[in-house]
Order: C-alpha cells, then structure tokens, then sequence
C-alpha cells in the first residue's frame, strides 16, 4: 500500500494524523489514579451538613447549629465536628444544582452526568472508569460497598463486564467475608485449576457459536473471579482482619467507619473506583433527630479517611467524592423536616488533584439557589474524568454504534484543581 492509498483508507475509516494528535493533546493528564465516591442516598440536606445558614431566619436555618471550618469564612453544621477540623484538606462545592426532583432521576444525574433518557440507560461513572483504565493487581476496577447501590450505578449501554463487583454483605458485621472470595473446603488447588480449564474449553465453543454482551461479560465476570481466588494479594485486599483494633476504632466500629476503612483497603490493593452507600438521608419529617443519628458516624469515617489517605501518602492520587442526588427545601416543613430540592445542594472533594482547603460557588441568603457559580452534574462529571486522565468529551459507542460523548456539555471546573 503506497501512502496515498494509506492515507484515503486512513479518512474512510475515520482515522487522519490530525485527528489522532487532536485526541492525545486532548486527553489530559491524570492527577488521580483511584475514585472513592460515597454516597449519601435519600437526598441529604445542605442545611444541616455543607451549607448551614446560621443569619437567616429559622424556618430557613432549621434546628441545627453551625460550626466554623478550617476553610476560611465557611461553616459546617455541627455534627460535622471532625470534618470541620481536616476542611483544610477538602474543596466543598456549595452551588451544585439540576432540575429533577424525583429520586430516581435525581440519582441518575449524579452517577452518570447524564439528565435520564426513555431510550438509552447511560453508563455511570465507575463503569466507564472501568472500561477506560482497566484492572490492576488481580483486583476489579469498579467495587461497590456493600452492593451496588442502584440501578445506575451499572454499565449501562457498555459491556455488562464493566459493572460493579459487589462484596455482598457490610465489613462492620462480626464475620465479614467477601462471598466467593475462596476454593470450597474440597477444591484442591490443582482441581481448581483442572476445573478451569475445562470451563475455557466450554467457554470456546459457545463464544464461536453466539457472541452476546452476556457471554462477554459472563466471561469477564469469570476471569476476574479466577484471578481473586488464585492471588493472594487481591484476596488480601478484602481481609478486614488484617486491620488493627486501633485503627477499625478510629473510623468507627459501624457501617460508616467499616466501609470506609475497606474502601481505603481496596485502593491501597490497586481497585481503581469504590463506591460505598451509607444511611438513608429521605428526611421528611423529624430532621433533627434523622440528622443527628447518621451525621456523627459519618462524620468521624469520613475524617479519619481523608486523613488516613494523607497519612499513608494515598491522598494526592486518590479522589473521594461525598455526595446525595439532591439537597432538601428551604423550609422546614409542618412535619420538622424538609422535602426535595434538586435546585442547590453541597458535594465535598478531596485529593487527586482537587485544591486544599477551598470553597467553591455561593448560595443565596437562604440556601435557595446557587448565587454565584453554579455546577451541574455534568460539569462534576466532567471535573472528575479529567482528573484521572479520561478526556470527558471522547465518544464511546452504545448499542447499534451510536457515539455517545463520556460527559455531554460539562465544564472541567479548573477553579477548583491545584
């Protein structure tokens, strides 16, 4: 082939020089190599955790107090205690807002940057972090804690091989295990293998026969399985036992602290992208006692995890995300509590390239609507790709090859990156 036919293949198939510098010049830098992305379902309200409004009148400020940070003229609300003190290593972005309300819709804007469609479920984020980046160590690239959380927390239209890897069970009950992690009791090593084998075979003829996303993924889903029972280092990853009293201790004995320890755990091992669930933030009615009996829990978790991460030197490459798929109204409601409210909320970020002790966008006087510098999921979504080196705007291809943009009109929100 001379370099004239190369090059008219080259534009028929879509592939020009241009176009493939373009796409390296484009593809930015990766400041984060791991994502913990927790996540607070119900819909938790700003008011009473990132954007207390303690000026305003009560039926706006609600019932709860707020405490000085370490951020310089913002405040947290009380029962944020142990957050406040390490705020010099987080941004808190205070003008997150979208339009839907309902908590379905709500929760699909924030997994996958995307607003919901009728005709095509979107990929979230630690699937498409898991088709781009791939496994490490033996370990799955995307692990949920302890199941996946929702429906959109899943592949979407990518491979089904690129979903969750759920642990099936919470790290803070007496015996946790990680089911399916180990060889039955009479399943030698040298059996284990044989089986194996024998399954490749089987494997191989089907796939020559029908070539489905199901058999691909089920394949992948097998790989990955025989990896985790064959490597003792990625079954270690899982081993909660190896951790001191000491140490479970100072993330707390509970839900909270225990899920957060293993998700520290599974990114030291090498996954790529945990997410974890904690609580149930649906507040409409006795606010004040829903928040005080969940906040303080996550509040000692999440600070000894930022500085755990900061300790072991983890920080700088890991990104953690904290945040619900809504905020709550402005007004405490004739129930105590206060309903949906997509219009502003709070999300938190830590390392990975996000600034240190740093407040992002303003709300109005009664925590309303963002009054300055609003971010809407895709802009988030947007933000977080960049950081581990996806260029948001690539296509990838759903069902029937149809490109579809990673992230759709979202804006890397540089303000906010050191």
């Amino acid at each position: 082939m001379n370099r004239r036919d190369f090059l008219t293949v080259g534009a028929i198939g879509g592939l020009t020089l241009g176009g493939v510098l373009s796409a390296q010049a484009s593809q930015p830098e990766a400041k984060a190599k791991n994502v913990i992305q927790i996540y607070l379902p119900g819909g938790m309200a700003h008011q009473e955790s990132w954007i207390p409004i303690p000026n305003a009148p009560i039926e706006f400020r609600g019932p709860i107090s707020a405490i000085p940070t370490k951020i310089d003229g913002v405040m947290f609300s009380e029962n944020l205690r142990k957050t406040a003190q390490i705020a010099d290593k987080i941004t808190v972005i205070r003008s997150m807002t979208h339009g839907e309300a309902a908590h379905e819709r709500g929760v699909h804007n924030m997994f996958t940057a995307y607003k919901p469609s009728a005709s095509l479920m979107y990929p979230s984020f630690g699937s498409v972090v898991s088709s781009e980046l791939g496994g490490r160590n033996d370990l799955p690239p995307y692990v949920a804690i302890p199941n996946s959380p929702n429906k959109y927390a899943g592949a979407g239209y990518l491979s089904s091989a690129f979903g969750p890897f759920s642990i099936g069970g919470s790290p803070e009950a007496p015996g946790f295990t990680v089911r399916d992690l180990a060889l039955p009791n009479n399943v030698s090593s040298n059996r284990f293998a044989n089986r194996r084998s024998i399954r490749g075979i089987v494997d191989e003829h089907f796939s020559l026969t029908e070539k489905t996303d199901a058999l691909n993924g089920m394949d992948t889903f097998y790989s990955q399985a025989y990896s985790l029972i064959s490597s003792e280092k990625a079954r270690g990853a899982f081993d909660m036992s190896k951790e001191s009293k000491k140490t479970k201790e100072k993330y707390g004995l509970n839900s909270a602290g225990q899920r957060m320890l293993l998700a520290r755990r599974l990114i030291e091992g090498g996954v790529r992208f945990v997410t974890l669930t904690y609580g149930s933030w649906d507040h409409h009615d006795g606010i004040k006692n829903g928040i005080e009996s969940q906040m303080p829990a996550f509040d000692q978790a999440f600070a000894a995890l930022i500085s755990d991460l900061n300790d072991r030197g983890l920080l700088k490459d890991t990104l953690v995300t904290v945040s619900s798929e809504f905020g709550r109204t402005p007004k405490i409601n004739n129930t105590a509590g206060r309903d949906h409210w997509p219009k502003l909320f709070g999300v938190a970020l830590a390392g990975g390239g996000v600034k240190e002790g740093f407040s992002y966008g303003e709300p109005d006087s009664t925590a309303t609507e963002p009054e300055e510098d609003p971010v809407s999921p895709a802009d988030l979504g947007a933000t977080m790709y960049h950081l581990m080196g996806i260029n948001p705007e690539k296509t990838l291809m759903a069902s029937g090859g149809r490109p579809i943009e990673i992230v759709k009109d979202g804006r890397v929100l540089k303000e906010i990156l050191t």
